[in-house]
């Protein structure tokens, strides 16, 4: 293979694992190509527009998938540099430190992780402090300990979220401001002239215009590119990875590129497509030393698919709700159990603010619950709330790839009795606190057409462990069955807890960044 095809690092994927590994492995020098299936995410209006982005799906990659039964769906999936950071929530929590244990849910067991809150703790801090997040430590009671405080503020409630805010602590609850990555300075509640984020309504769920999200192209891929040893190539879909004769060391790295085909090699390669493209690529690359998919000795891959159970819901206030910037509360009282259950039910967290827009794609189905009900008084009226519950990693639910190149995600609901109930716990608390007690589900956030919970937290599939009989990756991510393959996204999970996963991709990128120094010398 040509020199000029050889790298000392391959990062297959731009997303909140490879695109913070490639900016922590930057400065060290080594050959770095960065390849990316997507390529930059365009910067247009329509970036703000909640039709172009939630109805019509214009960000969202155009493909079709399978369930189980054979239906199709299109998942809600991106490929842009940054990956499916371009459209995240931003929020960046960290595992409570009994996720890392086992934990027993009435719907079964979650199991225990092979490391500890403490070995992910200080990855957590330099995740926190690289991802610019807003915050405050010490005032979710259900947070684990933390060695350094958050470098900005949290990002203050507007008004109507202040209130509803005091209200809950009155009641004797304990809402905490969420943890956001965010490129905000702010005083007053408004953005000040130096600020990237100007506190619009299109950051959930959008792409920013102005470049105020902290995703993992603004924070990680842009700056690593600074750096004459990096490079990358947009618009390069990985078709498979070779392995020499004996079937332990990836030689070629296949690519599918402006129509043509091109072939790289690397002394690492690491694999950072997301839970289900990566299990996809593993189960491409198939060989004669790998007759069940690469690293597959143990049947693993593609298996222990999770996404959460989530539900995207809007609350009729009595009162106008003029807030724009909504997504600041997060509530996590009901996380490991409640006072009438003994089991996890899981967190509740703001939504991005309701819009006309919104309200017309779902119109449909609501106008069975509440006729009397115009859409602008709810748009004028409404509070939206994501809940979210630990979905439990279940061998069946797994993606595969037959010979046409079709993708199927077998998924079957887990631990839905705790989300059933934490949902209640929401209606009784806005049915205290004055809002309507009649919850209104947001299926747009969740994506049209898709199981409950989307794609966009999908974890496992790829896990990691000391067992190469239960797992595919060593505690390094390395697979067991190859000396120079490395998987570095949310498929290493084994668990995936009750809060949002990017934060915990981040944290280890940057462990597995720090092994990969080491071993490079």
């Amino acid at each position: 293979m040509a020199q000029q095809n050889h790298f000392d690092i391959i990062i297959i994927g731009t997303g909140a694992g490879g695109g913070t590994l490639a900016h922590h492995l930057a400065p060290s020098g080594e050959r770095i190509l960065l390849l990316e299936r997507g390529g930059y995410l365009p910067r247009e209006k329509d970036n703000w527009e909640s039709r172009a982005v939630f109805l019509e799906s214009k960000y969202q990659a155009k493909e079709t998938w399978y369930d189980k039964n054979g239906n199709t769906f299109h998942p809600g999936i991106q490929y842009y540099v940054g990956g499916n950071t371009k459209v995240y929530g931003a929020a960046l929590l960290r595992f409570r430190t009994e996720d890392f244990g086992e934990v027993r849910h009435y719907g079964g067991i979650s199991p225990a992780w092979p490391l500890s809150y403490q070995d992910f703790e200080p990855y957590y801090t330099k995740a926190e402090h690289l991802y610019h997040v807003h915050g405050e430590h010490g005032v979710d009671p259900t947070e684990g300990p933390a060695s350094a405080p958050y470098r900005h503020p949290p990002v203050s409630h507007a008004p109507r979220i202040q209130e509803l805010y005091d209200d809950l602590q009155r009641s004797g609850h304990h809402p905490f401001p969420l943890p956001l990555g965010i490129l905000l300075d702010e005083k007053d509640g408004k953005a000040l002239h130096t600020s990237a984020c100007v506190r619009c309504a299109a950051f959930d769920g959008f792409p920013c215009l102005v470049n105020g999200k902290a995703d993992a192209q603004i924070i990680c891929v842009d700056p690593a590119l600074e750096c004459p040893n990096v490079q990358l190539l947009t618009g390069a879909y990985v078709k498979r990875l070779e392995t020499d004769a004996s079937g332990r060391v990836v030689t070629k790295v296949s690519v599918e590129r402006g129509g043509q085909f091109e072939e790289y090699s690397a002394d690492i390669v690491v694999v950072s497509c997301g839970a289900i493209n990566s299990a996809l690529l593993l189960l491409r690359s198939a060989n004669d030393k790998h007759p069940n998919g690469l690293a597959n000795s143990s049947d693993v891959v593609g298996r222990h698919y999770m996404r959460h159970n989530n539900s995207a819901f809007m609350a009729i206030s009595k009162q106008p709700n003029p807030t724009v910037f909504q997504k600041t509360l997060g509530l996590n009282d009901f996380y490991f159990r409640s006072d009438d259950w003994e089991y996890p039910l899981g967190g509740i967290q703001m939504l991005g603010k309701t819009d006309g827009e919104m309200l017309k794609g779902e119109a449909p189905n609501w106008a069975v619950w509440k006729p009397e009900f115009a859409l602008d008084y709810m748009a004028e009226h409404a509070i939206d709330f994501w809940v979210q519950s630990e979905d439990l990693p279940h061998r069946d639910n797994r993606v595969t790839i037959n010979a046409r190149g079709e993708i199927t995600l077998d998924l079957r609901e887990t631990n839905v009795e705790g989300h059933h109930r934490l949902v209640a716990k929401l209606k009784g608390m806005l049915k205290d606190l004055g809002l309507h007690d009649h919850l209104m589900s947001r299926s747009l956030y969740l994506g049209k057409n898709i199981p409950i919970g989307g794609t966009a937290h999908q974890a496992g599939t790829v896990r990691f462990g000391r067992d190469p009989k239960t797992s595919v990756l060593d505690l390094n991510c390395k697979t067991h069955d190859l000396d120079n393959l490395y998987v570095v996204d949310a498929s290493f999970f084994v668990s995936i807890a009750a809060v949002n996963p990017s934060l915990t991709i981040i944290a280890n990128a940057l462990r597995v960044g720090d092994h990969l120094l080491k071993r490079l010398g």
